[in-house]
């Protein structure tokens, strides 16, 4: 169901799946940190619940984000899950305080699909990322078995696509020779725009470029970036916001592009899903040049 009447952005291929390029990332429903139950519950079921009947067809979870609070909440709020709704999550670990860890050996991320599915109460997941923590660090044999894993689990139905994130463009290609990937979370925004060559790489194959962090890190980057005078002058031109605006830029950047910006209110979903209305022109697009 459209937002409104919109169609939020279009919509583009997510492996099997086809999604409209406005999805929702679920990583803000945990509490502070990412880590324990939400600050408020029950607005975080009505986010969920919202989104869903906004038309969002593409969620982005971790069983990491609040200790498996997060796709609990996606559970009681969606379960059971409407037809064509793409639940997508990625493997990793956790502290006790909710700090991402290293990923674990194979048998370590087919046990953190499997955690993924009985907490969502999900047979099957529409795609897994396999996380990097240092893009920097070349891809060698580790990464072919962690990438093997995958593939098995998706062989054996768990999972309908491979993902990758926070990976270099050496990384893409490397998996692109073993495997099918369909889509690839980096950070990357109109201030940070460091993973413009994965972003290229991934429009020229095909393949679903989703950034996280779409409005800038939390916290003082994200400040700067929203506050930049730049983007609150086309914002008060176009008649939107410079959330909106921020969104927008990605949207029209490439087609590819699928958005999961995430937030704790209906308020701000509202304002996050209304960016597939801004249409940017030559002048906002000139203007808009924040790299960091």
């Amino acid at each position: 169901m459209p937002w409104n009447g919109r169609e939020l952005g279009g919509s583009f291929a997510l492996g099997p799946w086809r999604v409209r390029r406005a999805g929702y990332g679920a990583m803000q429903l945990a509490g502070d940190g990412v880590f324990g139950p939400p600050r408020d519950r029950d607005e975080a079921l009505r986010v969920l619940r919202a989104a869903a009947t906004a038309g969002v067809d593409h969620i982005d979870t971790a069983q990491y984000y609040g200790a498996g609070t997060v796709n609990e909440l996606i559970r009681e709020a969606l379960h059971p899950y409407p037809d064509g709704l793409a639940i997508v999550s990625k493997v990793g670990a956790s502290d006790a305080r909710g700090a991402v860890l290293r990923p674990g050996e194979a048998d370590e991320l087919r046990h953190g699909i499997e955690d993924n599915l009985v907490t969502l109460g999900a047979t099957r997941l529409a795609a897994v990322n396999l996380r990097v923590m240092d893009p920097a660090e070349p891809p060698g044999s580790r990464f072919d078995a962690q990438l093997a894993a995958l593939v098995r689990a998706r062989e054996e139905g768990l999972i309908g696509g491979v993902g990758l994130s926070n990976i270099s463009r050496g990384h893409l290609v490397r998996a692109v020779a073993q495997t099918e990937i369909v889509c690839v979370q980096n950070l990357f925004n109109v201030a940070d725009q460091r993973s413009r060559d994965v972003l290229t790489e991934c429009e020229a194959r095909g393949i679903a470029f989703v950034p996280f962090c779409p409005l800038g890190m939390p916290g003082a980057a994200r400040r700067r970036l929203l506050t930049d005078p730049a983007l609150a002058e086309v914002a008060a031109r176009l008649s939107a916001t410079p959330v909106q605006v921020a969104l927008a830029w990605l949207l029209d950047l490439a087609p590819n592009i699928l958005l999961i910006p995430g937030t704790r209110t209906r308020a701000h979903l509202a304002e996050n899903l209304a960016a597939a209305d801004v249409r940017l022109d030559d002048a906002a697009r000139a203007d808009l040049v924040l790299q960091s």
